[in-house]
């Protein structure tokens, strides 16, 4: 008999496990193509990105108007995660992606009626399940996959994966189980080109399977959870737990790295006590002591590149957000923002085979970078993104791309830095 995934409450979240079904077919579902690690054509030919148009937007350094948000292959170790809404009822995501090594992305666009192909137990490509992009989405790749890291569609869901190398363990697929499961990194590809809210998402991802296949360029597994918010505002984050599916609906709209996310929420109370209003002066003995400086009021916040401070600083960074301004307004901040997780080279030194470098690395280390940030306007149906080498700022507009077409289509990230000369 099929298998199905069936819900058990565990702990205020959704867990799921193996259960008889009688229908599994999801009518959403086609084909695609492709074989082994490297991507080809029916033929045997290596298949090359489609280019497209994206308009790059010079943006100055205000730009109080509209800016931007592990892995078709990876994820990112020190990724941060975050959710600010305007006044206009819109939202926008932003986020960062590190590495320890070079991810190689390019800006993707899935059209319309792209055929995409899910690996089985495998990992070859089309030995899982097979599905046609119902939505259109922009985002970022990486390692020259045809799927998507981090990603804004055309319903104005939007989402990322980020890693979680030592929690994510994915389900056991079974003899007969291969045609409905994909592999870790095809996960928010998945998503994106077939739900439009986050509630779909709940409905949906029960019905197919993650299984442990691994990818040949990264070194093993791609162990990530997943972040995702939709146009109504509404957050969801999505993990494999000891082989289950666990889903809990965001109320911070934060999301890091490891430890699972239950065990960031239960901490983030440790620091109710902070708050961007100054205190008042101390008063002992008739003598008054007050700060020598401003900004008081978050004393203790954590400052260090752990996730789970990470977490609590970007938590209190968006919960005391100004929310009088628009959401295009709100794209500016969530850039200022994105500043406080930018790793420079040299903070983050990994070491050999480190799995936040991915297993690719197994002679050398090296150092953690952000090699890009990006936000989503969720609203206005643009995606910002800035690179490592190119901190100017460039967007792809859902609303003037060709997002009919049927293909997946790629633009890389070799634009170069514009630097405007000033004269008296």
């Amino acid at each position: 008999m099929q298998q199905a995934i069936l819900p058990n409450e565990v702990n205020g979240m959704l867990a799921y496990r193996a259960g008889p079904i009688l229908d599994l077919k999801d009518e959403s579902c086609a084909k695609l193509i492709g074989k082994g690690k490297s991507w080809v054509q029916p033929d045997g030919t290596p298949i090359r990105s489609w280019f497209f148009s994206m308009r790059v937007h010079r943006l100055s350094a205000w730009c109080g108007a509209l800016l931007m948000a592990a892995l078709g292959p990876v994820s990112a170790q020190a990724c941060t995660s975050f959710l600010l809404r305007g006044n206009d009822g819109g939202s926008v995501y932003g986020r960062t992606m590190e590495f320890g090594l070079p991810l190689q992305s390019a800006a993707t666009l899935i059209q319309r009626g792209a055929k995409l192909q899910g690996a089985g137990p495998n990992g070859i490509p089309g030995s899982g399940l097979n599905w046609q992009a119902q939505y259109a989405v922009v985002g970022m790749n990486a390692l020259g996959q045809p799927v998507l890291v981090d990603g804004l569609n055309e319903k104005g869901l939007a989402g990322g994966l980020l890693n979680a190398p030592n929690s994510a363990v994915y389900q056991k697929v079974g003899a007969g189980q291969s045609s409905r499961s994909i592999t870790s990194y095809q996960l928010l590809t998945y998503v994106l080109t077939t739900c439009a809210t986050v509630e779909e998402v709940k409905t949906k991802l029960p019905k197919i399977l993650v299984n442990q296949s691994g990818l040949g360029s990264y070194g093993g597994v791609v162990r990530i959870h997943m972040t995702l918010h939709d146009r109504t505002g509404k957050s969801l984050a999505v993990e494999y737990l000891n082989g289950q599916l666990v889903m809990r609906d965001n109320p911070t709209g934060v999301f890091t790295n490891d430890p699972p996310f239950e065990q960031h929420l239960a901490t983030l109370g440790n620091y109710a006590n902070l708050t961007p209003i100054e205190a008042p002066p101390l008063k002992m003995g008739g003598a008054s002591f007050g700060a020598v400086s401003s900004g008081g009021g978050m004393g203790g916040l954590p400052g260090d590149m752990l996730s789970t401070s990470r977490f609590v600083r970007a938590a209190l960074l968006s919960r005391y957000a100004p929310t009088n301004v628009s959401t295009a307004q709100q794209v500016a901040q969530a850039f200022h923002m994105l500043n406080n997780f930018d790793i420079p080279p040299g903070m983050i030194a990994l070491a050999p085979g480190s799995s936040y470098g991915g297993g690719a690395s197994k002679s050398s280390g090296g150092f953690e970078i952000t090699e890009w940030s990006v936000v989503a306007d969720q609203k206005n149906l643009v995606y910002y993104f800035r690179t490592y080498t190119n901190p100017d700022i460039r967007s792809l507009d859902l609303q003037s791309l060709p997002l009919n077409g049927g293909k997946v289509r790629t633009l890389p990230l070799d634009q170069p830095v514009r630097i405007t000369p000033l004269a008296f």
